[in-house]
């Protein structure tokens, strides 16, 4: 008899969200792990509720709810987004009994989210066991295992170390001898845009990243492998496609130009987005044309700062001579300005207004879309052990309060007035831009 594992994504309880073609990525890895096995898997995405926009990103739909006390002083609306409770909870319903529930986690900050779905689950399918697993529960193993509600907490990539936690619950694998991508199959069923993966980690080790936290290995997968996986879900019907690596044109000779001239011998007709910014430096001409052809329709292109000196202290992945060159490359090959993006951050340990500023007038010159992004520690980096050594924040600060939404505004003292000008400033910039 099969085992019949459930996987559930949480809901984002947050300030605000957008869903940039987000999927659960992780509990994907995880049923296309399971697939080698004779058990049957199914996935609930309390997130999938939202209205499709531009290129089939959207607003989640969202509904009021109390903010946690520890947020009770920021002046904003506090939102679950995504599905109703009593949707998530006709489909737990409908799945029937579960032998095990995976549970997922990605922004450290929406813990709020995987405390609802597990108290949930437990509500709705009582002494089954309830394993945690992602982002959240790999950084912050101690505090997911104090408060989310779960049985166990699982750290770290998907592999057989999954199965040793099962068999803590007396519950053991028989592989299959079919192995057939579920995972996949569940992406090109339900919808029409699929995160795509080409490789895992980075050779970068910048200093606010949690990358190699995660992924301390950079691994790239053969482009004909990335190939064959897109062509299947084209082939489904799935017409975006995100890439969510970390450092998607790092060797680019041996994965992204081959993967692109191979999409394109097959005449495989979507779409492509980059909410992941990428490496500037590695962006020539050869490779811009490529993406044109290719149909990238969302470039975001990785700056962070245009101060030379923070550039090299945060890890030197990009210098504003590499930016230049690499929009000019993008330029050239076609791609409208307004298709072109910068990412900006600001509220780095040390970083002034005037040299986000700086910033600003750095991509203006370039003619390209800014994107203002707040900058949120993350428990393990350089960045945090300089705000903690510096006594901005201890060392056990509340994840919820590393939300990006309010980070910069309570601990790097910035002139709110000056701020929120500021934002004003490269939203106006953006929609004349557009």
């Amino acid at each position: 008899m099969k085992l019949r594992i459930l996987l559930i994504n949480p809901w984002i309880y947050d300030f605000a969200a957008y869903n940039m073609w987000a999927k659960p990525l992780g509990l994907m890895r995880v049923m296309k792990y399971l697939a080698r096995f004779h058990v049957e898997t199914h996935l609930i995405d309390c997130t999938d509720a939202y209205t499709p926009k531009r290129f089939a990103a959207g607003q989640y739909l969202s509904t009021p709810v109390p903010k946690p006390p520890v947020l009770s002083h920021v002046p904003r609306q506090y939102r679950r987004y995504g599905k109703s409770p009593a949707a998530v909870a006709r489909e737990i319903h409908s799945f029937g009994h579960a032998d095990i529930v995976c549970v997922g986690s990605t922004m450290s900050y929406w813990y709020p989210g995987v405390q609802h779905v597990v108290s949930l689950a437990r509500e709705m399918l009582g002494d089954v066991p309830i394993i945690l697993g992602g982002i959240y529960a790999s950084l912050y193993r101690d505090h997911a295992a104090a408060v989310s509600g779960a049985d166990a907490v699982y750290a770290g990539s998907i592999d057989d170390g999954f199965l040793h936690l099962l068999g803590t619950f007396g519950l053991r694998l028989k592989r299959s001898r079919r192995h057939t991508p579920q995972s996949l199959k569940h992406v090109a069923r339900e919808s029409r845009i699929a995160p795509i993966l080409a490789s895992t980690g980075c050779p970068f080790r910048c200093t606010y990243c949690a990358s190699p936290l995660l992924a301390p290995r950079w691994q790239q997968r053969s482009p004909e492998e990335v190939a064959d996986e897109i062509s299947m879900l084209a082939g489904a019907g799935v017409l975006d496609f995100a890439f969510y690596d970390d450092a998607l044109l790092a060797n680019a000779e041996t994965l992204i130009k081959p993967l692109l001239r191979k999409l394109l011998e097959r005449g495989v007709g979507v779409r492509f987005h980059t909410p992941n910014g990428l490496h500037a430096r590695f962006l020539d001409d050869e490779l811009a044309v490529l993406m044109r052809k290719s149909r990238f329709a969302t470039i975001r292109l990785s700056l962070e700062t245009a101060d030379p000196v923070r550039q090299g202290e945060t890890g030197g992945k990009v210098s504003c001579e590499d930016l230049q060159r690499a929009v000019a490359a993008l330029l050239r090959a076609g791609f409208p300005p307004s298709r072109l993006g910068v990412y900006l951050l600001y509220g780095l340990p040390g970083q002034s207004l005037a040299e986000v500023n700086e910033g600003v007038e750095l991509v203006s010159s370039l003619g390209v879309r800014i994107c203002l992004t707040e900058f949120s520690p993350v428990r393990g980096t350089a960045a945090w052990d300089a705000l903690v050594k510096h006594e901005i924040i201890p060392d056990t600060l509340d994840p919820l309060l590393t939300n990006n939404s309010i980070f910069a505004e309570l601990f790097c003292g910035y002139d709110t007035e000056k701020l929120r000008a500021l934002r004003l400033s490269v939203k106006r910039y953006n929609e004349e831009l557009s």
